[in-house]
């Protein structure tokens, strides 16, 4: 029995390098929308997502985001900000990137957070209000390398997970 969305955890990989293809519209939709459709604390969806397409505000972005420069080439960006005055504001858009992530990812579309916090000059630059934190720009396109598709070195499940308590390895299948 397959599992799509497995199977897109299992192969999405960290994409810095993109074609120069762009990314359809309903594509770019439904990237946003998954943002939109994630679980939240109690529903407050203390979020706000900004997104850029122009590549001259691209390139902008890129220079404000020390590990972020490769996203000058992206087909678009996706700035995360959410609100300081939310204790779960973090925890929730940090699951509304990994939604995005992974919506792309099943169409072919490769992405990468960049940058956490301190990104003041982002929300300077697309006049996000100061009631918000900008935790994250990120890019996104078709990997210019898309060979590298599930290329994963992971540790084996058994150090990095444990059964009832730490330490206790668990079982791998």
């Amino acid at each position: 029995m397959t599992n799509e969305v497995f199977d897109a955890v299992r192969t999405m990989v960290a994409v810095r390098e993109y074609a120069d293809t762009p990314v359809p519209d309903e594509v770019v939709t439904r990237i946003v929308e998954a943002a939109h459709l994630s679980a939240s604390a109690m529903n407050k969806q203390p979020w706000h997502f900004v997104v850029v397409r122009d590549r001259e505000r691209l390139q902008q972005l890129a220079g404000l985001v020390p590990t972020g420069r490769y996203g000058a080439g992206a087909g678009f960006g996706v700035v995360v900000a959410v609100e300081k005055d939310s204790s779960s504001a973090l925890s929730d858009g940090s699951r509304a990137i990994q939604s995005m992530m992974l919506t792309a990812w099943a169409d072919g579309v490769g992405s990468n957070w960049t940058g956490f916090g301190g990104l003041g000059d982002v929300a300077q630059l697309l006049g996000i209000p100061d009631a918000y934190d900008v935790v994250a720009v990120v890019p996104f396109g078709y990997p210019k390398h898309p060979s590298t598709r599930g290329r994963k070195n992971r540790k084996p499940i058994g150090e990095v997970a444990s059964a009832e308590t730490f330490g206790n390895p668990f079982p791998s299948g």
